[in-house]
Protein backbone atom coordinates (compact mmCIF):
# COMPACT_ATOMS: atom_id res chain seq x y z
CA UNK A 1 0.00 0.00 0.00
CA UNK A 2 1.04 3.15 -1.18
CA UNK A 3 0.94 6.41 0.76
CA UNK A 4 0.92 10.33 -0.12
CA UNK A 5 4.36 11.68 1.03
CA UNK A 6 4.76 13.78 4.55
CA UNK A 7 3.94 17.34 3.78
CA UNK A 8 2.04 17.24 0.55
CA UNK A 9 -1.36 16.88 -0.25
CA UNK A 10 -3.41 15.13 -3.04
CA UNK A 11 -6.58 16.98 -4.05
CA UNK A 12 -10.20 15.09 -4.94
CA UNK A 13 -12.12 16.52 -7.09
CA UNK A 14 -14.46 18.51 -4.96
CA UNK A 15 -11.53 19.51 -3.02
CA UNK A 16 -9.54 20.43 -6.69
CA UNK A 17 -12.79 22.49 -7.71
CA UNK A 18 -12.81 24.62 -4.16
CA UNK A 19 -8.79 25.35 -4.95
CA UNK A 20 -9.58 26.45 -8.67
CA UNK A 21 -11.78 28.67 -7.58
CA UNK A 22 -9.68 30.16 -4.71
CA UNK A 23 -7.40 30.52 -7.60
CA UNK A 24 -9.90 32.26 -10.05
CA UNK A 25 -10.77 34.57 -7.36
CA UNK A 26 -7.40 35.88 -7.08
CA UNK A 27 -6.96 36.34 -10.70
CA UNK A 28 -9.75 38.01 -10.99
CA UNK A 29 -9.30 40.12 -8.40
CA UNK A 30 -5.20 40.58 -10.02
CA UNK A 31 -6.89 41.67 -13.46
CA UNK A 32 -8.35 44.11 -11.92
CA UNK A 33 -6.03 46.13 -10.60
CA UNK A 34 -4.24 45.83 -14.27
CA UNK A 35 -1.54 43.02 -12.97
CA UNK A 36 -0.60 40.24 -15.60
CA UNK A 37 0.34 36.66 -15.20
CA UNK A 38 3.45 35.01 -15.26
CA UNK A 39 4.27 31.04 -14.83
CA UNK A 40 8.47 30.61 -13.75
CA UNK A 41 10.42 27.25 -13.70
CA UNK A 42 9.85 24.86 -10.83
CA UNK A 43 13.27 24.27 -11.48
CA UNK A 44 16.21 26.54 -11.04
CA UNK A 45 19.99 27.17 -10.39
CA UNK A 46 20.33 26.40 -6.34
CA UNK A 47 22.46 29.65 -6.67
CA UNK A 48 19.80 31.64 -7.54
CA UNK A 49 17.92 30.67 -3.92
CA UNK A 50 21.61 31.30 -2.02
CA UNK A 51 22.02 34.52 -3.77
CA UNK A 52 18.91 35.79 -2.41
CA UNK A 53 18.84 33.67 1.21
CA UNK A 54 21.88 33.28 2.05
CA UNK A 55 23.67 29.57 2.40
CA UNK A 56 20.85 28.80 5.69
CA UNK A 57 18.32 28.18 3.24
CA UNK A 58 19.67 24.80 1.76
CA UNK A 59 18.27 23.32 4.72
CA UNK A 60 15.17 24.00 3.41
CA UNK A 61 15.72 23.18 -0.19
CA UNK A 62 14.50 19.90 -2.45
CA UNK A 63 18.44 20.31 -3.86
CA UNK A 64 19.91 18.20 -5.94
CA UNK A 65 22.56 17.40 -8.84
CA UNK A 66 20.76 17.00 -12.26
CA UNK A 67 22.10 14.47 -15.02
CA UNK A 68 24.07 17.55 -16.38
CA UNK A 69 25.98 18.16 -13.11
CA UNK A 70 24.04 21.26 -12.38
CA UNK A 71 23.29 22.62 -9.21
CA UNK A 72 19.43 22.53 -8.84
CA UNK A 73 16.47 22.95 -6.36
CA UNK A 74 12.55 22.70 -6.50
CA UNK A 75 11.82 26.36 -6.06
CA UNK A 76 10.64 27.42 -2.50
CA UNK A 77 9.61 31.04 -3.41
CA UNK A 78 8.80 32.57 -6.78
CA UNK A 79 10.23 36.29 -5.94
CA UNK A 80 14.00 35.58 -7.61
CA UNK A 81 12.60 33.67 -10.01
CA UNK A 82 10.83 36.83 -10.74
CA UNK A 83 13.77 39.02 -10.07
CA UNK A 84 15.23 36.85 -12.90
CA UNK A 85 12.66 37.00 -15.34
CA UNK A 86 12.31 40.52 -15.30
CA UNK A 87 16.22 41.99 -14.69
CA UNK A 88 16.75 39.81 -17.98
CA UNK A 89 14.69 41.61 -19.92
CA UNK A 90 14.47 44.96 -18.02
CA UNK A 91 16.09 46.85 -21.09
CA UNK A 92 13.07 46.67 -23.17
CA UNK A 93 10.05 46.48 -20.32
CA UNK A 94 7.15 49.16 -20.20
CA UNK A 95 7.07 50.01 -16.78
CA UNK A 96 5.90 49.71 -13.82
CA UNK A 97 6.09 46.05 -14.38
CA UNK A 98 2.62 44.60 -12.53
CA UNK A 99 2.89 40.35 -12.51
CA UNK A 100 1.20 37.93 -10.28
CA UNK A 101 1.44 34.05 -10.53
CA UNK A 102 0.44 31.18 -9.10
CA UNK A 103 2.14 28.16 -8.45
CA UNK A 104 3.29 25.15 -5.62
CA UNK A 105 6.72 25.98 -3.98
CA UNK A 106 8.41 23.18 -2.34
CA UNK A 107 10.51 23.51 1.39
CA UNK A 108 12.06 20.49 3.35
CA UNK A 109 10.86 21.61 6.42
CA UNK A 110 8.90 20.29 9.26
CA UNK A 111 5.42 20.00 9.10
CA UNK A 112 3.12 21.48 11.16
CA UNK A 113 -0.48 23.29 11.41
CA UNK A 114 -0.64 25.87 8.28
CA UNK A 115 2.78 24.71 6.55
CA UNK A 116 3.50 21.90 4.59
CA UNK A 117 6.19 20.91 2.38
CA UNK A 118 4.00 21.69 -0.95
CA UNK A 119 2.06 23.90 -1.30
CA UNK A 120 0.62 26.77 -4.13
CA UNK A 121 1.35 30.63 -3.41
CA UNK A 122 -0.56 33.96 -4.74
CA UNK A 123 2.28 36.00 -5.62
CA UNK A 124 2.09 40.09 -6.91
CA UNK A 125 4.83 42.82 -7.62
CA UNK A 126 4.98 46.03 -8.79
CA UNK A 127 9.16 46.20 -10.10
CA UNK A 128 9.89 49.56 -11.31
CA UNK A 129 8.06 51.78 -9.41
CA UNK A 130 9.57 53.43 -6.35
CA UNK A 131 6.92 56.14 -5.21
CA UNK A 132 4.90 55.06 -2.78
CA UNK A 133 1.94 54.44 -4.46
CA UNK A 134 3.12 51.00 -5.84
CA UNK A 135 2.83 49.81 -1.54
CA UNK A 136 -0.66 51.22 -1.54
CA UNK A 137 -1.64 49.24 -4.61
CA UNK A 138 0.37 46.19 -3.36
CA UNK A 139 -1.52 46.41 0.25
CA UNK A 140 -4.81 47.21 -1.75
CA UNK A 141 -4.59 43.93 -3.91
CA UNK A 142 -3.42 41.97 -1.30
CA UNK A 143 -6.69 43.09 0.85
CA UNK A 144 -9.09 42.70 -1.95
CA UNK A 145 -7.51 39.34 -2.50
CA UNK A 146 -8.78 38.14 0.92
CA UNK A 147 -12.12 40.07 0.33
CA UNK A 148 -12.84 38.17 -2.64
CA UNK A 149 -12.79 35.15 -0.83
CA UNK A 150 -15.82 36.36 1.25
CA UNK A 151 -13.36 37.39 4.22
CA UNK A 152 -13.92 40.65 5.81
CA UNK A 153 -12.50 42.90 8.92
CA UNK A 154 -13.89 40.52 11.50
CA UNK A 155 -11.34 37.61 9.95
CA UNK A 156 -8.39 39.50 9.36
CA UNK A 157 -6.02 42.80 9.38
CA UNK A 158 -2.91 43.35 7.65
CA UNK A 159 -0.63 44.83 10.11
CA UNK A 160 2.37 47.78 8.81
CA UNK A 161 5.67 48.38 9.58
CA UNK A 162 8.68 50.23 8.31
CA UNK A 163 12.47 48.66 7.37
CA UNK A 164 13.87 52.67 7.18
CA UNK A 165 12.11 53.81 10.16
CA UNK A 166 13.95 50.58 12.17
CA UNK A 167 17.11 51.60 10.56
CA UNK A 168 17.25 55.02 11.88
CA UNK A 169 16.10 53.90 14.97
CA UNK A 170 18.71 51.57 15.24
CA UNK A 171 21.17 53.98 14.16
CA UNK A 172 19.66 56.18 16.96
CA UNK A 173 20.04 53.44 19.39
CA UNK A 174 23.94 53.37 18.56
CA UNK A 175 23.73 50.15 17.13
CA UNK A 176 27.15 49.60 14.60
CA UNK A 177 27.28 50.47 10.94
CA UNK A 178 26.29 46.77 9.25
CA UNK A 179 25.00 45.22 12.39
CA UNK A 180 21.58 46.26 12.03
CA UNK A 181 20.51 43.55 9.39
CA UNK A 182 21.11 40.79 12.17
CA UNK A 183 19.77 42.73 15.00
CA UNK A 184 16.61 42.90 12.42
CA UNK A 185 16.87 39.35 12.16
CA UNK A 186 16.60 38.93 15.87
CA UNK A 187 13.75 41.37 16.38
CA UNK A 188 11.42 39.34 14.24
CA UNK A 189 11.74 36.74 16.77
CA UNK A 190 10.47 38.83 19.25
CA UNK A 191 7.74 37.40 21.66
CA UNK A 192 8.31 34.34 19.96
CA UNK A 193 11.20 33.22 22.22
CA UNK A 194 11.93 33.93 26.08
CA UNK A 195 13.46 36.90 27.12
CA UNK A 196 16.66 35.53 27.82
CA UNK A 197 17.09 34.37 24.54
CA UNK A 198 16.34 36.93 23.05
CA UNK A 199 18.89 38.87 25.03
CA UNK A 200 21.34 36.62 23.81
CA UNK A 201 20.33 36.63 20.39
CA UNK A 202 20.68 40.53 20.49
CA UNK A 203 24.08 40.32 21.70
CA UNK A 204 24.75 37.77 19.02
CA UNK A 205 23.92 40.46 16.51
CA UNK A 206 25.69 42.69 17.64
CA UNK A 207 28.88 41.09 17.67
CA UNK A 208 29.52 40.84 21.31
CA UNK A 209 27.96 43.52 22.33
CA UNK A 210 26.36 42.43 25.62
CA UNK A 211 26.52 45.06 27.09
CA UNK A 212 24.40 46.70 24.97
CA UNK A 213 21.52 44.56 24.91
CA UNK A 214 19.60 44.95 27.83
CA UNK A 215 19.51 48.71 27.06
CA UNK A 216 18.78 47.74 23.45
CA UNK A 217 15.89 45.29 24.65
CA UNK A 218 14.10 47.87 26.32
CA UNK A 219 14.63 50.43 23.62
CA UNK A 220 12.98 48.10 21.37
CA UNK A 221 10.25 47.08 22.99
CA UNK A 222 9.41 50.82 24.02
CA UNK A 223 9.48 51.67 20.00
CA UNK A 224 7.71 48.22 18.93
CA UNK A 225 4.76 49.49 21.14
CA UNK A 226 4.15 52.37 18.58
CA UNK A 227 0.98 52.51 16.49
CA UNK A 228 0.54 56.05 15.14
CA UNK A 229 2.43 58.63 13.60
CA UNK A 230 2.99 60.84 16.72
CA UNK A 231 4.02 58.44 18.75
CA UNK A 232 7.12 57.95 15.76
CA UNK A 233 8.02 61.69 16.11
CA UNK A 234 8.29 61.36 19.94
CA UNK A 235 10.74 58.21 20.33
CA UNK A 236 13.00 60.45 18.19
CA UNK A 237 13.05 63.44 20.37
CA UNK A 238 16.25 63.79 21.56
CA UNK A 239 17.94 62.79 17.94
CA UNK A 240 20.29 64.73 16.14
CA UNK A 241 19.08 67.07 13.46
CA UNK A 242 20.37 64.92 10.73
CA UNK A 243 18.44 62.27 12.24
CA UNK A 244 14.80 64.44 12.71
CA UNK A 245 15.16 64.92 8.99
CA UNK A 246 15.57 61.91 7.75
CA UNK A 247 12.20 60.85 10.37
CA UNK A 248 10.40 64.04 8.85
CA UNK A 249 10.60 62.61 5.43
CA UNK A 250 10.36 59.48 6.11
CA UNK A 251 7.28 60.47 8.53
CA UNK A 252 6.19 61.87 5.28
CA UNK A 253 5.79 59.05 3.30
CA UNK A 254 3.86 57.01 6.38
CA UNK A 255 1.21 59.54 5.74
CA UNK A 256 1.22 59.66 2.10
CA UNK A 257 0.82 56.02 2.01
CA UNK A 258 -1.99 55.68 4.80
CA UNK A 259 -4.03 58.25 2.92
CA UNK A 260 -3.71 56.31 -0.15
CA UNK A 261 -5.26 53.39 1.45
CA UNK A 262 -7.70 55.28 3.23
CA UNK A 263 -8.63 56.30 -0.90
CA UNK A 264 -8.32 53.07 -1.87
CA UNK A 265 -11.03 51.87 0.43
CA UNK A 266 -9.08 49.65 2.26
CA UNK A 267 -7.71 52.03 5.45
CA UNK A 268 -9.98 50.50 7.71
CA UNK A 269 -7.76 46.48 7.08
CA UNK A 270 -4.82 48.15 8.24
CA UNK A 271 -3.11 49.18 11.59
CA UNK A 272 0.60 50.52 12.16
CA UNK A 273 2.80 48.05 13.74
CA UNK A 274 6.39 48.13 14.14
CA UNK A 275 6.80 44.51 15.60
CA UNK A 276 6.55 43.71 11.62
CA UNK A 277 10.12 43.73 10.47
CA UNK A 278 9.97 40.48 8.32
CA UNK A 279 13.47 38.97 8.89
CA UNK A 280 14.82 38.23 5.56
CA UNK A 281 17.26 40.66 4.78
CA UNK A 282 16.33 42.22 1.13
CA UNK A 283 13.00 43.82 2.66
CA UNK A 284 14.15 47.86 2.59
CA UNK A 285 11.15 49.53 3.20
CA UNK A 286 7.79 49.60 4.06
CA UNK A 287 6.92 45.62 4.70
CA UNK A 288 3.56 43.90 5.95
CA UNK A 289 1.63 41.37 7.03
CA UNK A 290 -1.77 39.88 6.87
CA UNK A 291 -2.93 37.97 10.41
CA UNK A 292 -6.30 36.52 10.99
CA UNK A 293 -7.92 38.44 13.60
CA UNK A 294 -9.84 34.79 15.18
CA UNK A 295 -8.55 31.91 16.37
CA UNK A 296 -4.65 31.86 17.19
CA UNK A 297 -4.12 34.60 14.97
CA UNK A 298 -2.03 33.31 12.38
CA UNK A 299 -0.08 35.46 9.29
CA UNK A 300 -2.45 34.82 5.96
CA UNK A 301 0.39 36.79 3.81
CA UNK A 302 3.32 38.93 3.75
CA UNK A 303 5.37 40.85 2.10
CA UNK A 304 6.79 44.50 1.36
CA UNK A 305 9.58 46.35 -0.88
CA UNK A 306 12.50 44.79 -1.79
CA UNK A 307 14.48 47.76 -4.12
CA UNK A 308 17.95 45.97 -3.99
CA UNK A 309 16.88 42.35 -4.96
CA UNK A 310 17.07 42.55 -8.94
CA UNK A 311 20.44 44.40 -8.99
CA UNK A 312 21.73 41.78 -6.30
CA UNK A 313 21.45 39.09 -8.99
CA UNK A 314 23.84 40.64 -11.65
CA UNK A 315 20.93 43.05 -13.34
CA UNK A 316 20.02 46.84 -13.32
CA UNK A 317 18.81 48.24 -9.94
CA UNK A 318 15.08 48.17 -9.76
CA UNK A 319 12.72 49.25 -7.20
CA UNK A 320 10.48 46.61 -6.35
CA UNK A 321 7.13 45.95 -3.73
CA UNK A 322 4.89 42.65 -3.78
CA UNK A 323 3.30 40.15 -1.18
CA UNK A 324 3.05 36.48 -1.13
CA UNK A 325 -0.11 34.58 0.18
CA UNK A 326 -0.58 30.38 0.90
CA UNK A 327 -3.30 28.80 0.24
CA UNK A 328 -2.53 26.56 3.18
CA UNK A 329 -3.35 29.21 5.89
CA UNK A 330 -6.07 30.90 4.07
CA UNK A 331 -8.01 27.49 3.60
CA UNK A 332 -7.76 26.80 7.41
CA UNK A 333 -8.59 30.56 8.25
CA UNK A 334 -11.82 30.20 5.66
CA UNK A 335 -12.81 26.47 7.41
CA UNK A 336 -12.34 28.17 11.05
CA UNK A 337 -14.74 30.99 9.82
CA UNK A 338 -17.34 28.67 8.49
CA UNK A 339 -16.84 30.05 4.83
CA UNK A 340 -15.05 27.31 2.78
CA UNK A 341 -15.44 27.78 -0.74
CA UNK A 342 -17.72 24.87 -2.29
CA UNK A 343 -17.29 24.97 -5.81
CA UNK A 344 -20.22 24.85 -8.09
CA UNK A 345 -19.05 21.74 -10.36
CA UNK A 346 -22.34 20.31 -10.84
CA UNK A 347 -23.15 20.25 -14.92
CA UNK A 348 -25.99 21.80 -16.37
CA UNK A 349 -27.72 18.99 -17.97
CA UNK A 350 -28.38 15.33 -17.60
CA UNK A 351 -29.66 13.41 -20.18
CA UNK A 352 -32.08 10.93 -19.52
CA UNK A 353 -32.10 8.29 -22.03
CA UNK A 354 -35.14 6.29 -22.59
CA UNK A 355 -33.85 3.41 -24.51
CA UNK A 356 -31.28 2.06 -26.52
CA UNK A 357 -32.82 2.82 -29.79
CA UNK A 358 -32.43 6.37 -28.90
CA UNK A 359 -29.47 6.45 -27.68
CA UNK A 360 -27.44 7.39 -31.59
CA UNK A 361 -29.69 10.65 -31.00
CA UNK A 362 -29.12 11.26 -27.85
CA UNK A 363 -25.46 11.12 -28.48
CA UNK A 364 -25.79 13.48 -31.30
CA UNK A 365 -28.51 15.83 -28.83
CA UNK A 366 -25.22 16.16 -26.16
CA UNK A 367 -22.81 16.61 -28.86
CA UNK A 368 -24.29 19.80 -29.93
CA UNK A 369 -25.60 21.34 -26.52
CA UNK A 370 -22.21 20.63 -25.31
CA UNK A 371 -21.16 22.52 -27.92
CA UNK A 372 -23.79 25.44 -27.25
CA UNK A 373 -21.92 25.89 -24.13
CA UNK A 374 -23.49 23.74 -21.66
CA UNK A 375 -21.49 20.94 -19.17
CA UNK A 376 -23.66 17.88 -19.88
CA UNK A 377 -23.31 14.46 -18.30
CA UNK A 378 -25.59 10.84 -19.60
CA UNK A 379 -26.01 7.39 -18.74
CA UNK A 380 -23.11 4.81 -20.35
CA UNK A 381 -26.51 2.32 -20.03
CA UNK A 382 -29.74 2.89 -20.54
CA UNK A 383 -31.40 2.03 -16.75
CA UNK A 384 -35.15 3.21 -15.45
CA UNK A 385 -36.58 6.75 -15.36
CA UNK A 386 -36.23 6.04 -11.70
CA UNK A 387 -32.69 5.36 -11.62
CA UNK A 388 -31.86 8.19 -14.26
CA UNK A 389 -33.24 10.77 -12.25
CA UNK A 390 -31.55 9.87 -9.01
CA UNK A 391 -28.57 10.42 -10.57
CA UNK A 392 -29.76 13.65 -12.52
CA UNK A 393 -30.54 14.41 -8.27
CA UNK A 394 -27.31 13.12 -7.32
CA UNK A 395 -25.05 15.21 -9.85
CA UNK A 396 -27.17 18.39 -8.37
CA UNK A 397 -28.22 18.77 -12.44
CA UNK A 398 -30.13 21.60 -13.24
CA UNK A 399 -32.20 20.36 -15.84
CA UNK A 400 -32.74 16.86 -16.87
CA UNK A 401 -33.54 16.28 -20.91
CA UNK A 402 -35.29 13.62 -21.63
CA UNK A 403 -35.13 12.00 -25.19
CA UNK A 404 -37.49 8.66 -25.17
CA UNK A 405 -39.18 7.14 -28.08
CA UNK A 406 -42.58 9.47 -28.64
CA UNK A 407 -40.66 12.34 -28.60
CA UNK A 408 -38.42 10.99 -31.26
CA UNK A 409 -41.35 10.63 -33.47
CA UNK A 410 -41.95 14.40 -32.76
CA UNK A 411 -38.53 15.60 -33.10
CA UNK A 412 -39.12 17.02 -29.73
CA UNK A 413 -37.18 16.47 -26.25
CA UNK A 414 -38.93 16.67 -22.74
CA UNK A 415 -37.28 19.27 -20.10
CA UNK A 416 -37.70 19.00 -16.53
CA UNK A 417 -36.09 21.77 -14.52
CA UNK A 418 -34.85 20.11 -11.54
CA UNK A 419 -35.04 23.55 -9.21
CA UNK A 420 -38.78 24.48 -9.82
CA UNK A 421 -40.46 20.98 -11.12
CA UNK A 422 -41.28 22.88 -14.17
CA UNK A 423 -41.80 20.68 -17.27
CA UNK A 424 -41.88 21.74 -21.14
CA UNK A 425 -41.38 20.00 -24.22
CA UNK A 426 -39.35 21.62 -26.69
CA UNK A 427 -38.20 21.02 -30.29
CA UNK A 428 -34.41 19.81 -30.80
CA UNK A 429 -33.24 22.74 -32.35
CA UNK A 430 -34.54 24.94 -30.15
CA UNK A 431 -33.07 23.44 -26.83
CA UNK A 432 -29.77 25.78 -26.36
CA UNK A 433 -32.24 29.14 -26.59
CA UNK A 434 -35.12 27.65 -24.21
CA UNK A 435 -32.25 26.06 -21.92
CA UNK A 436 -30.66 29.83 -21.41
Amino acid sequence: MFKTLPGFREFYPDDYAAREDMFARWRRTARSFGFEEFSPPVLEQTELFTEKSGEEIKSQLFEFVDKGGRAVSLRPEMTPSLARMVGARAGGMRRPVKWFAIGENYRYERQQKGRLRAFFQYNADILGEESVGADAEIIALAVESLRALGLGRDEFRIRLGDRKLWSLFLNACGVPDGRSIQVLSAVDKFGKVPPEAMEEMLAEALNGGSGLAPVLMDKIRRFMSIGDIDGMLDIFKEADSDCRAELERRVSDWRELLSALDALGVGGFVVPDLGIVRGLAYYTGFVFEAFQSVGKGRALAGGGRYDALVGKLGYQDMPAVGFGMGDVTVSDLLELVGKKICADTSPDIYLVVGSEDVRPKALEIASALRSAGFSLDYPFKSGSFAKQFRQADALKAKFAVIIAQDELGRNAAKVKNLKSGEEFECGFSELPSRLR
